[in-house]
């Protein structure tokens, strides 16, 4: 049986929930690209999963944007390498590193306002700004 792949320290997930399928790629490789499959494209199925938390499963969906299906499968395409282990190497590696982005809650920003001194140095800037465009125009007709 395969070791399990960790999250993080109290998270893991089963690497018999992972699907692979190879493809041809379409990257280096010459006359190897159209011969062998050599590209990885890794299936994760985020809504059936147990092992994650529903929050952290959301957040991981947002994160996943275009890879995610209608159906919560995240897929990831690896077809950087011209061989098979390596490209399956850097799929799992994407597929952690986004599973890791969506364990802890985003912080919520804190709304500021500016400093007096930032808004002066705004209005300086407006100003000089708007001379030297005044300079570049036309001199008035003075008859």
């Amino acid at each position: 049986m395969a070791e399990p792949i960790h999250i993080t320290r109290a998270l893991t997930i089963d690497p018999s929930e992972i699907e692979e399928s190879f493809v041809r790629g379409s990257g280096p490789g010459g006359q190897n690209v159209n011969k062998v499959a050599s590209a990885v494209q890794l299936r994760f199925n985020l809504r059936e999963n147990t092992s994650l938390p529903e929050a952290m499963k959301r957040r991981v969906a947002a994160l996943a944007g275009s890879r995610l299906t209608k159906d919560g499968t995240i897929v990831i395409t690896a077809n950087a390498h011209r061989d098979q282990p390596l490209n399956r190497a850097e799929a799992l590696e994407r597929l952690v590193a986004l599973l890791r982005a969506g364990v802890h809650p985003p912080k919520p920003r804190i709304a500021t306002r500016p400093t007096l001194a930032s808004k002066k140095r705004r209005l300086e800037k407006k100003t000089s700004r708007s001379s030297i465009k005044r300079l570049r125009s036309r001199p008035a007709d003075t008859d």
